[in-house]
């Protein structure tokens, strides 16, 4: 049941990154990070899926680091808009908050599998 409701949370925040990303003002750099942070933040939610689907805990483990780099690779390209000065703070903090909750639950759960 946890993992569905992962899932959901996953898959929202990259329906969210897919809104943010077709609301970013037109230029090459809004343009070239805008691509990156689509990448990143629809990958969090595929490799999600991927790793609830693993084979062993060790599969799930590295399913879960790739997750894990996604997630704050989703950030830094979030945090590199607000520093550009491309997005207001203001306009990430919740979908800003969510990529870091939802890193938070990914770092425990990979701790969690390698006590197993």
């Amino acid at each position: 049941m946890k993992h569905d409701n992962l899932k959901g949370r996953t898959k929202q925040f990259a329906l969210r990154i897919i809104r943010l990303v077709e609301s970013l003002p037109k230029g090459r750099t809004s343009d070239v990070i805008g691509r990156q942070l689509l990448r990143s933040g629809t990958s969090v939610a595929a490799n999600y899926r991927a790793a609830c689907r693993a084979r062993s805990t060790a599969d799930f483990v590295a399913k879960m680091g790739i997750v894990e780099e996604e997630t704050d690779e989703s950030i830094f390209w979030m945090e590199l808009l607000v520093d550009a000065r491309i997005m207001e703070k203001k306009l990430l903090s919740d979908l800003m908050s969510e990529a870091d909750e939802l890193l938070a639950i990914f770092v425990t759960s990979i701790k969690t599998a390698r006590k197993k």
